[in-house]
C-alpha cells in the first residue's frame, strides 16, 4: 500500500509532463488509495459501527447490535437477550459471549411483518415463529425498528437476485461446506500468485523507469522523446493499478477468513446438535418399540391401548398466543388449566318430585321440567337427535358412497422427516403419499357434518340449554379425526372451496384460503335455518421427532338470528403419534370455553390427554354449562369419537378436599340425554383413508362451481384416481407457480417502498378483514358477491391458481 500511495505522490526521476498526468491521476483516488466500502458495521471494523443501543447502522452497513428484552414463556417472562442483526437474519444469544459458538433464534427479515404495539415493544413475525420484543426506551425502539425496515429492504433485494426453489431457509449441507473450504483454497493459491505476480511486477517495472530515464537524458529527436514519456507514464500507471489489485484480493481474502471461521464454528455446532438429536430419537424409538411389545403381551389390555404417552397442553404457551422458542432445548410440560373439579351423581327423579323445594339454585327449575313435552332435549333410550332427523333430511340429490381404493405405496418416513425436525410442517415439502384426497379447505368445512345440532339449537328458548347444543358441536368436528392420520392438501393462495346444500339441508357454506405465510383459511356458512357460522383458522404445527403438535389458531363465532346468541370458541391441540415407530394415532387435547358473548353463559370442555396409566375412558371429554352468575345449570359428558350426553344440575354441593388440595362439587343430576352420537362409517371405509359420508362427496365433481375450486385442484384429482406419481409431478408444479406469483408480489412491494408508496399486498377475493366487535380481533368476514356471481357464471375475478 506504501508504495502505491508513494506513486500516487509523483513520479520518480520523470518530467513534469509526467508529474503532472500522476496528478490528474491521484486527483481520482484510485482503488490503492481509497479505503474500501463498509463491509460491516461492527465494531472496530472498517464500517465503523457504534456501541450497542447507538445510532442504527448507515443504511449502507449490514449489522447492528445491543440488547433488548425478548418475551420467552409465562415461566419467565421477558428475558434481556443479545440481539444481533446482520445480513437480513436477526439473532440472539443469552450473551454477548454465545455469539461464538451458539445461536439461540433467528429469523429472516426478506419475509417477515415489522409492527410495534406500544412506544417500546416491537413484535416480528415470519411464519409461525413470532417475536415479541421490548426495548429500554422509545427513542431506543425507534432506532431499532429503523434498522429492521433498513435490513429488510436489503434482504428483499438480494434475494429478488437469487433463485428460491423452495421460499424456506435450509441449513449448510455437507456438500455446501466442502465447496466452501475448496473456494477459500483456491482464494489462498491465486492470492499467492498474485503476490510472486506483483513483486515481479514491481521489479520489473522499477527496471523499465529506469531505462525509459536513461532513454530520455539521451540526445534524441524531439518526436522520439514524446513517445519515451508517454511509455513512462503507462508503466507508472500500470504499476499503481497493480498495487491497488493486489491490495484489495489481499483484504478480500481476510474479510473472507474472518467470516469462514465465524461460520465453521456455528456448522460446527448445529452439526453436533443434530448428532445428538439423531440418537436421542433412535433411543427413543427403541424404547418404545419395547413397551409396545411389553404392552402387547401384558393380559387384559386391549389392542388400542398400544400408545404409552401422556401428553399434556404442550409447550408453555406465551401471551403473545405463541409457543416460545426460547431454549428448545428444554420444553415444559405443565398440567392443563383443570375445570372445576366436580363428582357427578345421578339422583332419583321421583325423589325430587316430592321435595323440589330443596333444589339447589344451580337448577334451572323443577325436575319436572326435564322430560321431551317441555324441553328440547330426548330420552337417552331413544335415539338421538341427529339420527331421528337424518331420515327427515334425506338429501334429493344422490351422492357418491365411494371413492377408488387407496393404492398401496411403501415410502421410507424416517429418510423425509429426520430432517425436519423444528420446522414448520407447511414448510416442508411433503410428497402425496402423505396427503389425502381433501384440502384443508374441504376439512374446514367438514366440521359441519353434524350441523342438524346447530338446528336444533335454534329452537332452544333457554340460553343454557342452548348452550349445551352448541358445546357438542364443538366436540363433534373431532370425531372424524380418529382414524384420519394423513395431511390434507395445503390450499394455494386464493383457492376456495364451496358446500351448496341450501336445498337440502338448509345452509350454503364458502372457504377461502386468505393467507399463505401464514396459512389462513376464512370460512363462512350461512343457514336459513335460523344460524350464520363464520371463522378464520390458521394452523401453527410443529414437529417434536416422535409426535406432531398441530394448534389451529383463530376463533369461531356462531350467532342465531332470532335470538341474538353470539357464541365464540376456538380449537384444541390435536396430536400425531408414533411419527417414527408404531402405527399412527391421534389424540385431542386441552380446553374449550365457549361464551355467549350476549348473555354471558359459558361453556367449559376439557379434552383429557391419553395417558397409559389413567383410569378414565379414552377420549374423554367433561364439562359444565354455567349462566352469568357462574351457578351451574348442565353437565356435559362423552368422548369426542363417540357421543356427548348432557345431565340436568338438580342440586349441588361441595364435597371432600382432593389429594390435590383442590375441594370438589358434587353435582346431582337427573338421568343423560344423548345430545349427538357419530354416524357410523361406510363399508369399506379402511381403503378410502377413513373417510365420513360426508367426506365422500366433499370432492365428488359439480358444475358450476368457481375455477378456483378445490375440486378442479388437478394434483389432488390424480391423487384421488390412484395416480400419485403424476399427482407429485402436477403438485410440484402448482407449487413451483405459487412461488413464481409470490416472487412478483415481493418485487413489486420492494418497488412500491423505493417509490414511498403503500403497498396492500394480497388482498382475498371473497372476504375483508374487519375488527370484530365482539371479539376486538381482526379476522376476515365475508363480504358477499361469490354466489352472485356464481348464478350468472361471471368468474372474470377469480385468479388463475391451477
Amino acid at each position: 500500500m506504501g508504495k502505491a500511495a508513494a506513486l500516487c505522490g509523483g513520479g520518480g526521476n520523470g518530467s513534469n509532463s509526467t508529474r503532472g498526468l500522476v496528478s490528474l491521476l491521484s486527483a481520482v483516488p484510485c482503488l490503492a488509495c481509497q479505503e474500501l466500502p463498509a463491509m460491516s458495521a461492527e465494531p472496530g471494523g472498517r464500517g465503523g459501527g457504534g456501541p450497542a443501543g447507538g445510532p442504527p447502522a448507515a443504511p449502507g452497513s449490514d449489522t447492528y447490535k445491543g440488547w433488548l428484552f425478548k418475551w420467552t414463556n409465562y415461566l419467565k417472562g421477558y428475558q434481556r437477550r443479545w440481539f444481533v442483526l446482520s445480513n437480513g437474519l436477526l439473532s440472539y444469544y443469552r450473551t454477548q459471549a454465545e455469539m461464538a459458538h451458539t445461536c439461540r433464534g433467528t429469523i429472516n427479515l426478506s419475509t417477515a411483518h415489522i409492527d410495534t404495539e406500544d412506544s417500546c415493544n416491537i413484535v416480528l413475525s415470519n411464519g409461525g415463529r413470532t417475536y415479541h420484543l421490548k426495548a429500554n426506551s422509545e427513542v431506543e425502539r425507534q432506532r431499532w425498528v429503523t434498522a429492521l425496515e433498513l435490513a429488510k429492504a436489503k434482504a428483499i433485494r438480494m434475494r429478488n437476485n437469487q433463485s428460491d426453489d423452495s421460499g424456506d431457509e435450509e441449513p449448510a449441507s455437507q456438500s455446501d461446506k466442502s465447496e466452501l473450504h475448496s473456494t477459500l483454497k483456491t482464494l489462498s493459491s491465486k492470492l499467492e500468485d498474485l503476490s510472486t505476480c506483483n513483486d515481479l511486477i514491481a521489479k520489473h517495472g522499477a527496471a523499465l523507469q529506469r531505462s525509459l530515464s536513461e532513454l530520455e537524458n539521451l540526445k534524441l529527436p524531439a518526436e522520439s522523446g514524446e513517445k519515451i514519456k508517454a511509455v513512462n507514464e503507462r508503466a507508472t500507471l500500470f504499476r499503481i493499478t497493480s498495487n491497488a489489485m493486489i491490495n484489495a484480493c489481499r483484504d478480500f481474502l481476510d474479510l473472507a477468513e474472518t467470516h469462514s471461521r465465524k461460520w465453521q464454528r456455528m456448522l460446527q455446532y448445529e452439526r453436533e446438535q443434530r448428532i445428538r438429536l439423531e440418537e436421542t430419537i433412535e433411543q427413543l424409538a427403541k424404547q418404545h418399540n419395547s413397551l409396545e411389545r411389553a404392552c402387547r403381551g401384558a393380559p387384559g389390555l386391549s389392542s388400542s391401548s398400544t400408545g404409552i404417552t401422556s401428553t399434556a397442553k404442550g409447550s408453555v404457551q406465551s401471551a403473545k398466543g405463541e409457543a416460545s422458542d426460547e431454549d428448545e432445548e428444554t420444553e415444559y410440560f405443565d398440567a392443563m388449566e383443570d375445570a372445576p373439579a366436580f363428582i357427578t351423581v345421578t339422583a332419583d327423579p321421583k325423589h325430587h318430585r316430592r321435595s323440589g323445594s330443596n333444589l339447589s339454585g344451580a337448577s334451572e327449575g323443577h325436575p319436572e321440567d326435564w322430560n321431551l313435552e317441555d324441553s328440547v332435549f330426548e330420552s337417552s333410550n331413544q335415539s338421538s337427535y341427529n339420527e331421528s332427523t337424518c331420515k327427515d333430511l334425506l338429501p334429493k340429490k344422490r351422492r357418491r358412497t365411494r371413492i377408488p381404493d387407496k393404492p398401496n405405496y411403501s415410502l421410507n418416513l424416517w429418510s423425509i422427516m429426520k430432517n425436519c425436525i423444528g420446522k414448520e410442517l407447511s414448510k416442508i415439502p411433503m410428497p402425496v403419499n402423505f396427503n389425502e384426497p381433501l384440502s384443508m379447505l374441504q376439512r374446514l368445512t367438514e366440521d359441519l357434518e353434524y350441523h342438524e345440532l346447530l338446528d336444533k339449537a335454534v329452537k332452544c328458548e333457554s340460553s343454557t340449554e342452548q348452550m349445551c347444543f352448541v358445546a357438542a358441536f364443538s366436540v363433534s368436528s373431532y370425531s372424524t379425526t380418529v382414524h384420519r392420520t394423513a395431511k390434507p392438501f395445503n390450499p394455494l393462495l386464493g383457492e376456495t372451496y364451496e358446500l351448496d346444500r341450501l336445498e337440502e339441508f338448509g345452509f350454503r357454506s364458502l372457504c377461502e384460503q386468505v393467507s399463505h405465510h401464514p396459512p389462513a383459511a376464512a370460512h363462512h356458512v350461512y343457514s336459513k335455518r335460523g344460524w350464520t357460522l363464520w371463522q378464520e383458522i390458521t394452523i401453527a404445527s410443529k414437529f417434536r421427532g416422535k409426535y406432531l403438535s398441530i394448534m389451529p389458531l383463530g376463533a369461531i363465532h356462531l350467532e342465531f338470528h332470532s335470538s341474538g346468541n353470539h357464541y365464540v370458541w376456538r380449537k384444541v391441540t390435536s396430536t400425531v403419534h408414533n411419527i417414527i415407530v408404531g402405527k399412527l394415532w391421534i389424540d385431542q387435547s386441552g380446553e374449550i370455553e365457549i361464551v355467549n358473548h350476549k348473555s354471558k353463559d359459558k361453556c367449559q370442555l376439557k379434552f383429557t390427554p391419553y395417558s397409559y396409566f389413567s383410569r378414565d375412558v379414552p377420549r374423554k371429554v367433561t364439562g359444565v354449562v354455567s349462566d352469568a352468575d357462574g351457578k351451574a345449570h348442565y353437565v356435559m359428558s362423552g368422548t369426542w369419537d363417540e357421543k356427548m350426553e348432557c345431565s340436568k344440575i338438580v342440586q349441588s354441593s361441595h364435597g371432600s378436599t382432593s389429594t390435590e388440595g383442590k375441594q370438589k362439587t358434587v353435582y346431582q343430576t337427573l338421568s343423560p340425554k344423548v345430545l349427538w352420537k357419530k354416524y357410523p362409517l361406510p363399508e369399506n371405509a379402511e381403503n378410502m383413508y377413513f373417510f365420513s359420508d360426508l367426506a365422500l362427496t366433499l370432492n365428488e365433481p359439480e358444475e358450476r362451481v368457481a375455477p378456483t375450486d378445490s375440486r378442479l385442484r388437478p394434483d389432488q384429482r390424480l391423487m384421488e384416481s390412484g395416480r400419485w406419481d403424476e399427482a407429485n409431478v402436477e403438485k410440484q408444479r402448482l407449487e413451483e407457480k405459487q412461488r413464481a406469483v409470490r416472487r412478483r408480489r415481493e418485487a413489486e412491494a420492494v418497488e412500491a417502498l423505493e417509490e414511498g408508496k403503500d403497498y396492500e399486498g394480497y388482498i382475498p377475493l371473497w372476504f375483508e378483514r374487519k375488527v370484530d366487535a365482539v371479539t376486538g380481533e381482526l379476522i376476515c368476514v365475508y363480504k358477499g358477491g361469490y354466489w352472485e356471481a356464481k348464478d350468472k357464471q361471471d368468474w372474470s375475478t377469480c385468479p388463475d391458481i391451477f
